[in-house]
């Protein structure tokens, strides 16, 4: 099966009519924060951003499979040496839409640029707001382990009694852990703190983010074969990933540059893997644009 994706020119919350109801498996974005982006996108005020944002995240929710998860990759501002609330406030308002607030990732920004504040200290991590429709929903946890790492040298070399059986949180909060289970095991589960770089070359827009960010939630929450959306698709590196490892892939961006950028890499991937030229049907739409 071929993989290509389908990208659309114009606004996140009209475009998104376009899709069906409950036909996406995953869902991640990182939309204009408030004031920022002012030369691409116009910047929305702190004040209106919540109002400005919710009908778009009515229609994420429409869209989004019982199943599905929504990746949010947003934060806050400083206005007038304090940090802006409109993110809390969006967290709440969406709450009130339906979804539940299931989990926060973040991401630390582990090349961030050097900088001197009067009142705070350089911005080094950006959240990452997960999003469900349904306590119950894909995770494939099992795709993201990573190495267990030079502590289980020491710290499972000497056991204690507590350790070789389930030791319950002392707070009552019904967790615990078995630290013997672990042992003789190569893999663990990894953090909710991810250590990526940002993207340096930006790839001709103002705020892209890593290949491997993406990567890694699509990871997590897909399989092959599962369709991903980016409602502010920029410069496509969500497409491009999603397409890589075998999902269908939808985007939205308002800016005529950034749909041709992304319209022309995969007329380039295309021709590149299947010439000739000739066998290609491109799907010429109104607003959008689909390459089967």
């Amino acid at each position: 099966m071929d993989f290509y994706p389908t990208i659309f020119l114009g606004d996140a919350k009209e475009e998104l009519l376009k899709i069906p109801d409950n036909s996406l498996d995953f869902i991640i974005t990182s939309p204009p924060y408030a004031d920022q982006r002012k030369g691409t996108y116009g910047g929305i005020h702190p004040n209106k951003y919540v109002e400005w944002f919710l009908p778009i995240t009515n229609q994420l929710f429409r869209a989004l499979k019982p199943t599905g998860t929504f990746i949010l990759n947003i934060k806050e501002k400083v206005l007038d040496g304090e940090r802006s609330t409109y993110v809390l406030e969006l967290i709440l308002n969406m709450r009130k839409q339906g979804w539940l607030w299931t989990e926060e990732f973040i991401w630390h920004k582990k090349n961030c640029y050097p900088g001197k504040w009067p009142n705070r200290f350089r911005d080094a991590w950006e959240r990452l707001l997960q999003f469900n429709k349904s306590k119950t929903f894909h995770m494939y946890q099992e795709a993201v382990m990573v190495p267990m790492g030079d502590w289980a040298k020491t710290r499972l070399k000497k056991l204690s009694k507590t350790d070789k059986t389930r030791d319950n949180s002392r707070v009552g909060s019904g967790f615990g852990k078995n630290i013997s289970n672990w042992l003789h095991r190569e893999m663990a589960y990894p953090a909710n703190v991810l250590h990526l770089a940002t993207e340096c070359s930006n790839r001709n827009h103002s705020a892209a983010f890593p290949e491997e960010l993406p990567e890694w939630f699509i990871k997590l929450f897909t399989k092959e074969h599962d369709t991903v959306l980016d409602p502010f698709m920029g410069s496509g590196t969500t497409l491009i990933v999603a397409n890589r490892m075998k999902r269908h892939a939808i985007g939205i961006d308002i800016l005529p540059e950034y749909y041709e950028m992304v319209k022309k890499h995969f007329n380039t991937v295309q021709l590149y893997l299947f010439a000739p030229e000739e066998n290609h049907e491109k799907i010429e739409h109104k607003r959008s644009y689909a390459i089967r």
